[in-house]
Formats: structure tokens, C-alpha cells, sequence
């Protein structure tokens, strides 16, 4: 077996570990909402959401950095001394 299939299955089974640990039904609220859902599947939700707010931010941040423009609105030049 190579190891990326190796690792693949001890993380799979944390992660059925974590499920089994962690089935507890929680309240969620936020100003007049409640829900009622797993814990696992209420860690799974906030993380899903940070990864995507994460990539998002990634994005637009390297898009401004990545632009070349100096404050008057030119492309800025590099000159080799």
C-alpha cells in the first residue's frame, strides 16, 4: 500500500471517530433563529464556511496585490542599476 492511501484511511477514521463522539444535539442562535442540528454537522458547516470566506479573501487580496499600480493610477516600472 502507498502511503497516501495510508493516510487517507487513518484520517477517514478519525473522522468517523469524531462523528461518533460528538452526535449531541445542539441549539444554534442568532438574533431571533434557533436550530437544532449535531454538533458534528454544526463544526462541519463552520468550517466549510471559513475554508470558503478563506478562499474568497485569498482571492481578491492577491488580485490587489498582484496589480502593478502605483498610486496615480500608472503601471509601475522596475529599473535595473
Amino acid at each position: 500500500m502507498n502511503a497516501k492511501l495510508i493516510a487517507s484511511l487513518i484520517l477517514a477514521g478519525l473522522a468517523v471517530v469524531f462523528t461518533m463522539q460528538n452526535v449531541a444535539v445542539i441549539d444554534l442562535t442568532f438574533l431571533f433563529w434557533t436550530l437544532s442540528m449535531s454538533m458534528t454537522l454544526a463544526m462541519f458547516l463552520i468550517l466549510s464556511i471559513g475554508i470558503i470566506s478563506g478562499w474568497m479573501l485569498r482571492g481578491t487580496i492577491s488580485r490587489r496585490k498582484g496589480s502593478g499600480h502605483n498610486k496615480q493610477g500608472g503601471v509601475s516600472e522596475q529599473t535595473n542599476n
